[in-house]
């Protein structure tokens, strides 16, 4: 078991610990060298620069450029990246975005709906398919990706083999690139008993005060929260109707809150009660700085974890293919892996990177290794749980 859970447990003060090593390792890792380039001289340049549209749309790898610094050049021509869903506090992506812009200054990125949902990626690139502004990059969950495949194309990166087999597509469709572990964040200043079981947030203390991220039918992260209470229920990774039936009955005890929780609803005041990603409810708290809430704990209940791999994916029709695939070698750069692991997500190349070295062992040490018993849901579970979601989710809580 990893020593993030106790940490976590104990109403967040290790958290703050967790804090003073992320700021000071972030800070290292952005102005940090970043990806190591291929040789590519002015011919590959030149071969990259002839590339139509739709043959940079069909690259599989950078050596279909010419090799990094091709890829590079074609990048900086193209002069614009469009990302979406990718909230500054989720995962590091403030910095990790940042980082990206000061190692390619020519490269502009649009920052599209940070804080929408899985859905929102997937109507985003078929509303804006042939435009300059549709998604060039996913960054989703396993269950809308796996209903939308025809959404992405193959690319692998320059350290594919860093990425375990069972977390990627053989064919380079999509990759896993970090997980959290779902948690409990709240306003100790209004709940001043921590919560150590789920049942904890039917009580009457928690009126009107529980709000998850969206719609489970649309966003990832709501329908893990729901996974989750499914755990913690006696239900399993193949039958969630136990999470369904939970928050049918925090609805009806008055509890939950119908409002999309953010950073500054966390701040505020206005939902003092969060279920989400780990790294989320700890950028929420004292981690935020002035944006943060100082009295916002985080806790990851004893029993079974649930984690949850996000995915990259490239779209296949994106207006800027070169910085698309540019970005995904960004991301998977152990610096930016780094990244991920300071803001408390376990990244998919973590058991390469403490085998050769390139974790960086401070920020290990203070999130500890992930726990080695968490349930993630497989491909063919999430779906299933997709159509229970779709098919009971809105008589349970109307």
């Amino acid at each position: 078991m990893s020593r993030f859970l106790p940490a976590l447990n104990r109403a967040g003060r290790p958290g703050r610990r967790l804090a003073r090593a992320v700021v000071a390792t972030a800070a290292v890792a952005v102005v940090a060298t970043a990806l190591s380039a291929c040789s590519g001289g002015s011919g590959s340049d030149a071969a990259a620069g002839s590339m139509t549209l739709e043959q940079k749309q069909k690259a599989t790898s950078a050596a279909d450029f010419g090799g990094m610094d091709a890829l590079v050049a074609a990048a900086n021509a193209e002069g614009k990246l469009n990302v979406i869903t990718l909230p500054p506090s989720w995962a590091n992506y403030g910095k990790i975005i940042a980082g990206f812009q000061a190692k390619y200054p020519e490269i502009q990125i649009d920052s599209q709906n940070p804080n929408g949902s899985s859905a929102d990626e997937v109507a985003a690139a078929q509303s804006q398919k042939g435009q300059d502004t549709a998604p060039d990059v996913f960054d989703i969950g396993t269950a809308v990706l796996s209903q939308n495949l025809d959404l992405v194309t193959p690319y692998k990166v320059s350290n594919w083999g860093d990425i375990p087999d069972d977390f990627k597509d053989p064919n380079g469709s999509w990759y896993y690139d970090y997980t959290g572990l779902m948690s409990i964040g709240y306003d100790s200043s209004v709940i001043t008993t921590p919560p150590t079981s789920v049942s904890d947030l039917l009580k009457p203390e928690y009126q009107g005060k529980v709000a998850i991220k969206g719609d489970p039918t649309q966003a990832n992260e709501a329908a893990s929260a729901v996974y989750w209470a499914a755990l913690q229920s006696g239900g399993t990774a193949d039958d969630i109707t136990p999470g369904v039936d939970f928050f049918s009955k925090l609805k009806k005890s008055g509890n939950m809150l119908s409002v999309l929780p953010t950073q500054a609803t966390v701040a505020s005041g206005e939902t003092p009660v969060v279920i989400q990603w780990s790294y989320n409810n700890l950028a929420w708290g004292p981690d935020g700085g002035s944006s943060g809430n100082p009295n916002w704990k985080t806790v990851v209940l004893p029993g079974v974890a649930l984690g949850s791999y996000y995915n990259q994916a490239i779209n296949v029709d994106a207006p800027h293919p070169a910085a698309a695939r540019l970005w995904e070698e960004y991301l998977y750069s152990p610096e930016v892996q780094n990244l991920y692991l300071a803001s408390g997500a376990y990244p998919s190349t973590l058991q390469a990177m403490m085998a050769n070295g390139t974790v960086d062992q401070s920020v290990l040490k203070a999130v500890g290794e992930p726990p080695k018993n968490f349930v993630q849901l497989t491909k063919d579970q999430a779906a299933a749980a997709a159509q229970v979601l779709a098919a009971q989710w809105s008589a349970a809580i109307g």
